[in-house]
């Protein structure tokens, strides 16, 4: 594991536990359509990815309506829903470890990239990212393949060979394929272990002590 000096993470269910803010902020847009859904755990399956994505998969929206309920999504968001949110306990451990070990470290996320720098920068992390790269405000560069490729094509010195993508749900493994890249699947996030092991991830952990000693592996 020491041939790859490049590091994507992930962020949501990866880096931080962010169900609360994510669900309670799709709970208030489907409130704005008339959609009471009162149990949280069931927009689970909105962590991960593209929102807009999720409304049209999950409620049968078509495109107008869904960007309409991202809308409102971020409304809750942009109030304070991103900040209710948790780093993984082993993380900042597992950061300063990698940092110090002169490890490239970046973020790829479906997320907008404004949120992701916010969110990294409130829970202190965004200091061990060389680069933080999520999608774009004009709905742009939301699938997780566009956001890896982006990060690749930013610096063209990255050997594919080199280069490591971690995350929780099968968008980021099936991103990895589809640039050539090597990955680790983290089950302590919010993808289940049937959905990681169909994606094929060339590594598959269950804790952040895991994923920390998978990384440091001669």
């Amino acid at each position: 594991m020491t041939a790859h000096q490049v590091l994507l993470f992930d962020l949501d269910g990866t880096l931080t536990d962010p169900k609360p803010g994510i669900t309670k902020s799709i709970q208030y847009a489907l409130a704005q359509f008339g959609i009471h859904e009162p149990d949280l755990d069931k927009l689970i399956p909105f962590i991960g990815p593209p929102p807009t994505e999720s409304f049209q998969l999950h409620y049968g929206f078509d495109e107008v309506q869904a960007r309409q309920a991202l809308a409102f999504y971020r409304e809750y968001y942009t109030a304070g829903g991103m900040y209710d949110n948790a780093v993984y306990p082993g993380v900042v451990d597992l950061l300063a470890t990698l940092a110090a070990q002169q490890k490239r470290l970046l973020v790829a996320t479906s997320k907008l990239t404004v949120f992701a720098e916010q969110i990294l920068a409130y829970f202190q992390l965004d200091g061990y990212f060389e680069r933080i790269i999520g999608s774009n405000l004009d709905g742009t560069r939301e699938a997780k393949t566009e956001v890896i490729a982006y990060a690749l094509a930013a610096d063209p010195a990255i050997a594919r060979h080199t280069a490591l993508m971690i995350g929780d749900r099968k968008y980021d493994i099936l991103g990895a394929h589809e640039n050539g890249l090597h990955s680790v699947a983290v089950g302590y996030g919010y993808g289940t272990q049937d959905e990681l092991m169909a994606a094929s991830p060339t590594h598959l952990v269950s804790t952040v002590d895991q994923l920390a000693r998978l990384l440091q592996e001669a």
